[in-house]
């Protein structure tokens, strides 16, 4: 579904937009089936290797994940988009409704950033870590996470919910109206936070999102992401889109162009090149420091003579 003037506005005015029926059933689903089938022949790799004694079968999308985790941690190992590059996750990135909504905010030459995530938030009675850094992420801007070259780059953060978010399952508390305050100075004690002397007093909202929802956020937006107390897993998938041609602020990353009405030709429809291209540069990447928090000087790994 389009978004509306008054929605616009509100991304603009106020540096988010909680906007439901962006996306319909069947534009998530096939995520959702491909993550069933990775956390399926993880289950059973384990199971083999003697590492769990239950397979945990009869739970459902929202149940298993976490029955298999309390056996065994190490299903959650390197669970992200750029590791696990399921074709489901790549052909959702050019999702027709998605790009729709993004190119109403930043227009319509888009590039996805290569900053992509899916993430199953465990409850916190299966984790134990009431403050873990990936699983309640502390206040802080997407900006943080790239480096200063993407300052000027319309980057807006596509925050997907495949289950509906709410405040107790761990959905984002949103600091309105900061963003064009600019970049916040972050420490990275605390897992890539804004110093806390620096955190804008403004009241945060709590950005509960329905299933088939976007939350659209500005790079310079604060957020935070609650505890989820529930007995389920809050799973949801966080993509960036920009203009193309800005810099990313992960140069050494896959951005790839998603649609172009002036150049077509140039939209990058190969899954194939796609997993390629993450193969070498994560490869290449090793050792480099992703966010802002360390000093120029020491992002860069030291090559040996």
């Amino acid at each position: 579904m389009p978004l509306t003037p008054a929605q616009i506005d509100q991304y603009h005015e106020h540096g988010y937009l909680i906007a439901p029926n962006v996306l319909a059933a069947a534009d998530v689903q096939p995520v959702i089936d491909c993550i069933d089938a990775i956390v399926e022949q993880r289950a059973r790799e384990l199971l083999a290797q003697g590492k769990i004694t239950e397979l945990c079968a009869g739970q459902d999308f929202t149940r298993r994940f976490a029955g298999i985790y309390a056996q065994c941690k190490a299903i959650g190992e390197n669970f992200d988009i750029m590791l696990l590059r399921p074709r489901a996750m790549f052909e959702f990135l050019f999702n027709d409704h998605l790009l729709d909504a993004v190119a109403q905010l930043v227009g319509s030459e888009l590039t996805c950033n290569p900053i992509q995530h899916v993430r199953p938030k465990l409850p916190v009675t299966v984790t134990g870590e009431e403050h873990s850094s990936f699983q309640n992420v502390p206040w802080h801007q997407d900006a943080a996470v790239t480096w200063e070259e993407a300052d000027p780059s319309d980057i807006v953060t596509c925050w997907i919910p495949l289950v509906n978010a709410t405040a107790h399952n761990g959905c984002m508390q949103i600091i309105p109206d900061v963003h064009r305050q600019g970049y916040i100075e972050h420490q990275s004690e605390g897992g890539t936070t804004v110093k806390p002397h620096l955190l804008p007093k403004t009241p945060p909202v709590t950005a509960e999102c329905p299933f088939g929802g976007v939350i659209f956020m500005n790079k310079y937006t604060p957020h935070l992401g609650l505890t989820n107390r529930s007995d389920t897993i809050r799973w949801t998938m966080d993509l960036r889109y920009q203009a193309t041609g800005q810099p990313t602020g992960r140069p050494f990353w896959p951005a790839i162009v998603v649609r172009s009405p002036s150049q077509p030709a140039s939209v990058q429809h190969s899954y194939e090149e796609w997993c390629r291209r993450w193969e070498h540069d994560l490869v290449a990447s090793k050792g480099i420091a992703w966010h802002r928090t360390v000093p120029k000087e020491k992002r860069m790994p030291v090559k040996s003579a």
